[in-house]
């Protein structure tokens, strides 16, 4: 029986992908369908894309299939092959290329068995997930974009969002995808006779979320065909104007994919127009936020000067201090104040420091 997992440290797959001299194209996909057994349709896929070098991360759940991968693009072709031949669902399903690619967006091929592709709280028999609202192209898209009668709906995260959106879109401020789905119903109650636009970073969470849309009375529900990738690729290919300003946000090494030239984001520890997403370096702490170079070089790659101090101490404390807090949530949010948030320190150390 083969071996179904990675067996191999996180920082020498890192090496190894760093010193790949051979390109990868980074590319994701996803498709609802019945999966009667997900366990065995995933060891099965497991092994021919462990064969053909795939890393990523990859969910499959009775709902279906959700993947952002890369791969050799010596083996693209057989890649195809194996994906389109796994299930009649997937044959000829449409795969996102990334944009901006530089081949080391993944270094692991993760391959997981989830309850849902997409997490979304909904514990309703009668939703129909099927009953999905209109596709849109991208020549489309920029003609409803500027319909008064018309509302474009963020249904990604916050962060997300504060990097890059569609022209005027509506941000349905959250940290998580089940939050959001009540919260748009809620915001858009009194616009149920106007035309309702749903987006996100490849379609997977809009397609749901717009037929969660139609099941709570909306009509005129419409999502972006393929997402973010797949308009702003479109409107490129086919010379349109894009309507979609700044960074679109994505789940990799790479943590953004440049649409316009636009900087519609700020530091948040300096203010200056910035769109760069990193993880606090403390690994006691690893926030996801935005940081200038100014504020990179100041504060070694961290958050905040508590935890540039932090870093600085032996590992064992370091790890002694990660031991005795809560780890907490670890994505910005300005409306949560967590940048300027201080850590908590051990009880034996306070102690030492209030004498």
């Amino acid at each position: 029986m083969p071996v179904l997992h990675n067996r191999i440290s996180n920082e020498e797959l890192k090496a190894r992908m760093l010193a790949e001299t051979e390109p990868r194209t980074t590319v994701s996909f996803y498709q609802y369908f019945a999966i009667d057994d997900p366990k065995a349709f995933r060891d099965n896929l497991y092994i021919q894309f462990d064969k053909l070098k795939v890393f990523g991360r990859v969910y499959v759940a009775k709902e279906g299939i959700n993947a952002q991968i890369s791969v050799p693009q010596n083996n693209f072709a057989a890649f195809k092959d194996v994906l389109f031949a796994s299930h009649p669902a997937l044959d000829q399903v449409r795969l996102n290329i990334a944009l901006e690619d530089d081949g080391k967006s993944f270094w692991v091929l993760r391959l997981k068995v989830r309850e849902r592709i997409v997490a979304d709280g909904i514990d309703d028999d009668s939703f129909n997930l099927a009953n999905v609202g209109e596709y849109l192209p991208a020549d489309r898209v920029n003609q409803m974009i500027d319909d008064p009668d018309t509302l474009f709906v963020d249904m990604r995260n916050h962060y997300e969002y504060e990097v890059g959106h569609f022209e005027n879109a509506i941000e349905v401020p959250s940290d998580t995808f089940r939050e959001q789905l009540p919260m748009a119903v809620e915001m858009l109650q009194d616009s149920k006779d106007k035309n309702i636009v749903m987006y996100c970073t490849g379609g997977i969470r809009c397609e749901k979320a717009s037929a969660y849309m139609r099941h709570n009375g909306f009509e005129n529900v419409y999502h972006v065909e393929g997402g973010i990738i797949e308009y702003a690729r479109k409107a490129k290919e086919q010379g349109l104007p894009l309507k979609f300003v700044g960074k679109n946000f994505v789940f990799d090494e790479r943590m953004g994919e440049r649409i316009t030239d636009d900087v519609i984001a700020h530091c948040h520890q300096c203010g200056i127009p910035c769109d760069t997403h990193t993880n606090c370096k403390n690994e006691g702490c690893h926030l996801l936020f935005i940081q200038c170079p100014s504020c990179t070089a100041k504060f070694e790659g961290c958050c905040s000067e508590i935890c540039r101090e932090e870093l600085e101490r032996p590992r064992e404390e370091q790890r002694e201090r990660r031991a005795k807090r809560g780890s907490g949530i670890k994505i910005f949010n300005k409306a949560k104040g967590l940048l300027c948030t201080t850590m908590h320190l051990p009880a034996q150390e306070k102690a030492g420091s209030a004498k």
